[in-house]
């Protein structure tokens, strides 16, 4: 079960707040906050300013809780998820090796299933739109091999260090294409090209600020 340090810690992330943001809007001190996450305040006489200035309750901040947002469309599971860029994606060679202080902000995963190692890219641009849209959180499962894919699998993919959100369609002769799912995005379908490498499958999906839940795009 996770501390009570654990979870302001991820509370606080999750509300995108910096320690000096809480500090601020609680009248708690940055130092007794940061005490509190890494275990080391001799009380904890201030959670309930605490979990005031983070819009849950004291025994939730204790004890962890369900939802940090009011659209209902994530749960907290254990840890927080990573939000990379789409740089971060095309020039990564692992989550684990990306420093934590370069990451931005963090998600809670969508199920308790989600296998560690997967991380969050923002939609951008048009080509998988209206299915996608802007601002909509990918789920990316980098895990997988090209051998385990499955045609009509969506998939993120690098060529150098350029990374984009395609369709994969494989043909009978088991020749591979990435498919833009917007029809009139052009070009539509490009080769699979030798020099392509996966970053991930797409397994989930949701669309944030009150959006709903995208369907699971596949099973892990």
């Amino acid at each position: 079960m996770p501390t009570l340090g654990e979870n302001l810690k991820s509370i606080r992330k999750a509300k995108k707040m910096t320690q000096k943001d809480l500090a601020q809007k609680s009248g708690v001190k940055q130092s007794v906050i940061s005490d509190l996450e890494t275990g080391n305040a001799k009380n904890t006489g201030s959670l309930l300013e605490l979990a005031n200035a983070l819009g849950v309750t004291a025994e939730e901040l204790k004890k962890g809780v369900t939802s940090v947002f009011d659209n209902n469309v994530v749960p907290i599971v254990g840890k927080l998820l990573p939000v990379l860029s789409w740089v971060q994606a095309g020039e990564m060679t692992s989550v684990e090796a990306i420093d934590p202080s370069e990451i931005n902000e963090w998600l809670p995963p969508l199920s308790a299933d989600d296998p560690e190692g997967c991380f969050y890219l923002k939609v951008v641009g048009v080509s998988n739109y209206p299915a996608y849209m802007e601002g909509d959180c990918i789920l990316v499962n980098p895990k997988f091999q090209v051998c385990d894919l499955l045609s009509g699998d969506l998939i993120v993919v690098r060529n150098n260090t350029d990374a984009t959100f395609k369709k994969l369609v494989i043909e009978s002769d088991d020749r591979k294409y990435l498919q833009a799912l917007n029809p009139n995005f052009h070009p539509n379908i490009i080769e699979f090209e030798e020099d392509t490498e996966l970053v991930g499958l797409v397994i989930d999906a949701f669309r944030p600020l009150g959006g709903s839940r995208v369907n699971r795009t596949r099973k892990i």
